[in-house]
């Protein structure tokens, strides 16, 4: 079932709940995600980064598939473009079917990031396609380059923003970063942003950078209204380590063994972040 994102965020707002999306660089993982969805009749959104797409196989290869994999699905499938930092490419998402898209336009001046968006907003509602925004600055463990306190979204800022774009959902910025988290380290999250932006709009927010995040920091965040949870980098490491602990075993392993045997560790860490939002039974 290919429906959009706003749908399912909808009903995850009214009943207090997130909806994951997990970042898919290939089919397998896509696939992966979806399974592991139906095994817990959750909704599940399937994130196509921008940056992925321009560096590898691009969106007129991979969408399709996709899309063909979320109609066949027996529960709620959502595919969003992720960071869509080019206008114009975004446009082209909306044309090529994606079922929402993010018009990440947030390190540019805030009249911008309002007017940037409010036009995509114009053109995608015309088609029933849902947009994500996001307001303050995401950071990113690699190189320690974690967010800081300064790049925290500023509420009045957010609910100014949602009211001049009428966004579906949108992304804030309060405690997490992309990328894994070392060891041992767990983000402080500033729960009374989402509490201030949510009590004012109403407005589904979403959690960028969830994967090392922590099962309670996740769940106090959806309890105060966030309804949609990224996570990329811990399946992606679930993948990973599982074709290293193939290699190391078996060098001369046959690749499209490799690659299936992929596939449950992805699920499983699919499955482990749906049941700590609260999705499963929720389709």
């Amino acid at each position: 079932m290919y429906v959009p994102m706003g749908t399912l965020l909808e009903k995850a707002n009214k009943e207090n709940y997130a909806v994951m999306a997990i970042n898919c660089f290939n089919l397998e993982s896509a696939f992966a995600t979806i399974k592991a969805a139906e095994e817990l009749d959750s909704p599940i959104i399937i994130d196509l980064l921008m940056e992925h797409l321009e560096k590898h196989l691009g969106m007129e290869t991979v969408l399709p598939a996709v899309i063909e994999l979320a109609k066949k699905s027996s529960v709620q499938v959502a595919i969003n473009l992720d960071h869509g930092k080019s206008k114009e490419y975004v446009k082209k998402a909306i044309e090529f079917g994606f079922s929402s898209v993010m018009m990440d336009a947030s390190e540019k001046k805030f009249d911008e990031n309002v007017e940037e968006t409010k036009e995509i907003v114009k053109i995608a509602k015309n088609k029933n396609i849902s947009v994500e925004a996001e307001v303050g600055g995401m950071g990113a463990v690699a190189g320690e380059n974690f967010t800081n306190a300064g790049m925290y979204t500023d509420p009045k800022e957010a609910i100014s923003f949602i009211n001049q774009t009428n966004v579906t959902a949108l992304a804030i910025s309060f405690g997490s970063s992309h990328g894994l988290m070392p060891k041992g380290y767990v983000p402080k999250f500033d729960f009374n942003i989402v509490k201030a932006i949510k009590n004012s709009t109403g407005t589904p927010l979403v959690l960028h950078g969830g994967s090392g995040c922590g099962a309670d920091n996740i769940k106090k965040a959806v309890e105060f209204g966030i309804n949609k949870v990224n996570v990329g980098s811990d399946v992606m490491k679930a993948q990973s380590s599982a074709i290293y602990q193939q290699i190391t075993q078996n060098p001369n392993e046959d690749f499209v063994e490799m690659v299936d045997k992929t596939i449950k560790p992805a699920k499983e860490m699919v499955k482990y972040y749906i049941n700590i939002v609260g999705s499963k039974g929720k389709n």
